[in-house]
């Protein structure tokens, strides 16, 4: 399971619930119409967007859930294409700035998929510092998290700015705990509020 995740911002001027309904409106064209390999799709609100220029600021979180690499080619193709574009060109018109990633899934499930609109949830971001040789540490990231509810991504191409583990669970596992973690490695954890999962 891969997951094309996108932060971005509404353009200066922009009204907010405005952009919002447009990005919404094509999580839901994707849902009604899904392209070959595509899994659902979830969209979050956030209070902050450190991976975006200045790092401050609220913004915006969208997973969009394939089954492998080839599915992600398929999407890129279909977000713009026929019974997508005009969704797409939407919200893309009061698009300000953004940055993207690609994640593998490491273990656990993938707790995405039918996410009720008003929920909030947790992500924590892990890097470890450049040059570090530990790699293999990463995947201890997940020790006692619940994989049924839970979830460890692992960046599987520099594509943007994001940290190179998520762990996605209802309360930090103890493998991200600050005691837990080698020298260097850093963890940050964004709130985040749900406005479309399917």
């Amino acid at each position: 399971m891969l997951a094309y995740i996108f932060w971005h911002r509404p353009r200066e001027g922009v009204d907010e619930e405005v952009y919002e309904r447009a990005n919404v409106a094509f999580h839901r064209s994707l849902a009604r119409t899904p392209p070959v390999g595509f899994r659902g799709s979830v969209a979050f609100r956030l209070q902050e967007t450190p991976w975006l220029g200045g790092g401050a600021g609220a913004g915006y979180e969208d997973w969009y859930m394939l089954a492998d690499f080839t599915a992600l080619g398929v999407l890129n193709e279909a977000a713009v294409g026929r019974g997508h574009r005009s969704s797409h060109e939407e919200v893309a018109r009061q698009f300000g700035e953004g940055a993207g990633g690609l994640y593998g899934l490491v273990e656990g499930d993938a707790p995405l998929g039918a996410v009720a609109a008003g929920a909030r949830s947790t992500a924590t971001w892990v890097a470890r510092p450049r040059g570090s040789t530990r790699r293999a540490l990463g995947e201890l990231l997940g020790d006692g998290m619940d994989p049924r509810h839970a979830s460890l991504w692992r960046r599987q191409l520099v594509l943007g700015p994001a940290p190179e583990f998520c762990l996605l669970a209802s309360e930090a596992s103890a493998g991200v705990a600050p005691t837990r973690l080698p020298s260097g490695w850093s963890a940050r954890t964004l709130q985040r509020e749900v406005l479309f999962g399917g």
